[in-house]
């Protein structure tokens, strides 16, 4: 289970990174969007996910979380096909919402199944990283595999294949995933006098009321899980609402629109990224990983500095290699095991989307906040912004000490 489970991994970061590589310059160069409406998209986006988010990982916590990673990879290959067809900002704006949607079926079920598959505590740490190493390998292949066909074909045709490719990548789930860990749980908690391993539909409500009250008495409990949702809750709003503006303004600096520029741009930053993991693998899993945390956000501050100020596109992608390939691996791989470690089995999947709530909640709040300064003053007072969000992350986890 622990190939299959990182190898599809790797697959679908083939295809969402890759996807969004294409996405980002298509939202801009294509169909015009201004800074406001592309973190404007972001925020609406979260939103929707932040209400999806905690039923979506008590259901997989109670029915199946397998069988939430089918939903959510013919959700999410819809989103992608759907994106290609339309120009138009409500239309676009109607797709991201549907992907982000989509995630919210994803985010804790992964790692709540494989942790549970797997059942060796001593090992989990190791294979989330060699996971979040495959992200990153994934990725890197996607921006190039995908880049090259957008620069081949057009950015629409590219954003469709990529759609029903995810939309395949369902089958993989279904017939190579195994949950039978999952399934002993759900048949401890069959109800007297019902099929065991079958709840019936107020069973399966009751349990699902339960789990949510267990996760929620869990994150009130535990200083480290709310010290880590503070911090992600900062550092996902900065690292969300930069991404989203890094294409407009290293076009405004002078980097050519052509994907092929940002196909590389983006290949460097994440075999940086891979690098980074594999050198501070071990430090993560300890008392060292608060620390490091704050040492990404410092770096985050420093990336958002450069590319405001930057004079040219050298220096903006510079800022960018910081941000994709420290910043944003280094963050949501501690940040996950650090939840991972401090949860139990049988409440996993919905304690990681609590976690994932505070990122969606980050987006939105954080993201209309940039939004606006995007919008009333210039693209470097948003990104200075993003650096002040940061530093406060920095300032957090260093307390925390």
């Amino acid at each position: 289970m622990e190939k299959v489970f990182i190898r599809w991994t790797w697959l679908r970061a083939v295809l969402h990174n890759g996807w969004w590589l294409v996405t980002s310059v298509y939202l801009v160069v294509d169909a015009g969007l201004s800074p406001a409406e592309l973190v404007l998209i972001g925020s609406v986006q979260s939103a929707f996910a932040l209400v999806f988010e905690v039923p979506a990982g008590v259901i997989a916590d109670t029915i199946s979380r397998k069988w939430s990673l089918v939903v959510s990879q013919v959700l999410m290959g819809t989103a992608m096909l759907a994106t290609g067809l339309f120009e138009s900002f409500p239309a676009l704006l109607a797709t991201q919402v549907v992907w982000g949607i989509s995630w919210t079926f994803a985010s804790g079920s992964d790692v709540a199944l494989i942790t549970d598959e797997l059942d060796r505590p001593d090992r989990i740490n190791l294979v989330l990283t060699r996971a979040a190493r495959a992200q990153l390998t994934g990725a890197a292949t996607g921006l190039i595999a995908l880049g090259l066909l957008a620069w081949a074909t057009r950015h629409d045709v590219t954003i469709i294949v990529a759609g029903v490719a995810m939309m395949s990548l369902a089958l993989y789930v279904a017939f190579r995933f195994t949950e039978h860990k999952f399934e002993q749980t759900t048949a401890r908690l069959a109800p007297l006098g019902g099929v065991v391993g079958v709840p019936t539909r107020a069973a399966r409500w009751s349990t699902s009321w339960t789990t949510f009250v267990r996760g929620v008495t869990l994150v009130r409990r535990s200083r480290a899980i709310l010290l880590i949702f503070a911090a992600t809750f900062l550092v996902n709003g900065a690292s969300d609402a930069a991404g989203r503006l890094t294409q407009k303004q290293l076009i405004d600096l002078g980097l050519p629109t052509s994907i092929l520029w940002f196909t590389a741009l983006g290949v460097v930053g994440l075999v940086v990224g891979a690098l980074v993991l594999r050198l501070v693998t071990n430090r993560i899993n300890g008392r060292h990983a608060a620390t490091d945390y704050a040492l990404a956000a410092l770096v985050g501050v420093l990336s958002m500095l450069l590319l405001a100020f930057a004079r040219d596109p050298v220096l903006g992608a510079i800022a960018v290699v910081l941000l994709n390939g420290i910043v944003n691996p280094l963050t949501r791989v501690i940040s996950t095991i650090w939840v991972n470690t401090r949860t139990t089995a049988d409440i996993r999947a919905t304690t990681h989307s609590f976690l994932a709530q505070l990122e969606y909640l980050g987006e939105i709040v954080c993201g209309l906040t940039i939004s606006t300064l995007a919008d009333l003053t210039t693209l470097p007072v948003a990104l200075t912004g993003c650096a002040v969000l940061f530093a406060a992350t920095a300032v957090l986890m260093r307390s925390s000490r």
